[in-house]
């Protein structure tokens, strides 16, 4: 089963975040919501940093701005994720250059779309 770490889910329904934590779980992917508060999200156990994760994730999923992603830039390839997605506004600089610098496989893109159409990770294609 394929998993993804959500950071920056939030227990707030109306959010993208928490939008994604259904999709990703609709999908049959088991999802490792992260979060500083660890409150629960959709009923699922809440970590508060990637470093409590009970496993490696497939999909690191950020749903934070970008220079507070690029901080957690350390820990997010200390999991060695197969890809490392940003969605829009936790996209570009100065997490994009840097996240690929340390040699992860970045997608720029909405993953509520990608979810839409199907799975994610055969979406990216195949990692090298």
């Amino acid at each position: 089963m394929p998993t993804v770490a959500i950071v920056g889910a939030s227990p707030k329904p109306d959010r993208y975040s928490h939008q994604a934590v259904l999709r990703f779980r609709e999908r049959g992917y088991t999802v490792w919501p992260v979060h500083p508060s660890k409150q629960p999200v959709a009923g699922l156990t809440t970590y508060g940093a990637l470093d409590e994760l009970p496993g490696r994730p497939d999909i690191v999923c950020m749903y934070l701005n970008p220079t507070a992603g690029a901080a957690m830039l350390d820990a997010i390839a200390a999991t060695t994720p197969r890809i490392l997605w940003l969605n829009p506004g936790a996209d570009g600089e100065p997490i994009a250059s840097a996240a690929r610098s340390r040699g992860l496989r970045v997608i720029e893109a909405c993953v509520l779309v990608a979810l839409g159409r199907g799975d994610p990770l055969e979406i990216a294609g195949p990692t090298s």
